[in-house]
């Protein structure tokens, strides 16, 4: 399925640390581990892990048999101090050789918050997440002149955690028309929007969650010349009867995007998604025959 393969190469960042899996270090490790030898592992990205508990990670990663401990690549989310988080990913770089930090994710409210991410260094990929619906072209522009991606939180545990559908697509424009590219964040554990337990707790709340396909191709629609009332539909849409996937491309209702026109969105505009589950993605895609 080359369409099908060309969105998720890669697509996941596996984050089991956070809510609302917050699973142990040791279990979040054992889980990566497992996925990495596992028969989706083409799908699976970094292992996102807070600078603040690398030497935990360490000390998690040491006790994995020797084979499971190769070609580990993590995104660590750095905290108040830039300087001091850049020596620590310095540090554990040149001690690591078999798990490698890549990329830095980090948040900003302002343009003068943004500038600071300019202090890590050009060789790790660095996401700034930004608010989705405040000061956007400011903080856009400020990104942009320091050549950092931004970073967009769709979702979280209470349901005023995740933006409007109309608000994800503004966004995904803007960053388009700004010539950056975009990581998701939270509550993109379905192929697609409905409603959903918002925690894995007993009687949890439940709320109105985006599908990951619909906001992969929302992304695809809106960079192959689409606008935003098309792709705030399309972000909207939960009927599994207007999505299609077959070799050749991917598709909602009449609107097509081939494997070319996946692979280009995903190296241009929409990168990837952090999910504190792994298998809940792929168990959806299962269920849609997908794969």
């Amino acid at each position: 399925m080359p369409a099908l393969d060309a969105l998720l190469h890669g697509l996941i960042d596996y984050a089991g640390l956070f809510p609302p899996a917050h699973l142990t270090m040791a279990d979040a490790v054992r889980n990566h581990a497992a996925y990495l030898a596992g028969p989706h592992r083409g799908k699976l990205g970094r292992f996102i892990v807070p600078v603040a508990r690398l030497e935990e990670f360490e000390a998690a990663h040491a006790t994995l048999d020797p084979e499971a401990q190769h070609e580990w690549r993590l995104s660590v989310l750095a905290g108040a101090d830039p300087k001091a988080d850049l020596n620590a990913i310095l540090s554990f770089n040149a001690r690591q050789a078999d798990a490698r930090i890549v990329s830095i994710e980090t948040k900003a409210a302002t343009p003068a918050d943004i500038a600071k991410a300019a202090a890590f260094p050009p060789v790790f990929e660095v996401w700034v997440e930004l608010p989705a619906n405040k000061d956007l072209a400011a903080n856009l522009t400020a990104l942009k002149s320091i050549g950092r991606g931004a970073k967009l939180r769709t979702g979280g545990v209470t349901p005023d955690a995740f933006p409007a559908p109309a608000d994800v697509a503004v966004f995904l424009a803007a960053c388009r028309d700004h010539g950056l590219v975009v990581k998701a964040t939270a509550g993109l554990h379905h192929p697609l929007r409905g409603e959903f337990a918002l925690t894995y707790a007993a009687g949890a709340p439940r709320g109105l969650m985006f599908g990951f396909l619909n906001v992969f191709l929302a992304a695809a629609l809106l960079h192959n010349g689409g606008n935003t009332a098309d792709a705030t539909m399309l972000l909207s849409a939960g009927d599994r009867r207007h999505f299609t996937c077959t070799p050749e491309a991917l598709a909602w209702q009449d609107r097509r995007f081939t494997r070319l026109q996946l692979e280009s969105t995903r190296k241009q505009l929409l990168r990837s998604f952090g999910s504190c589950s792994f298998t809940e993605p792929i168990e959806g895609l299962q269920e849609l025959r997908w794969l």
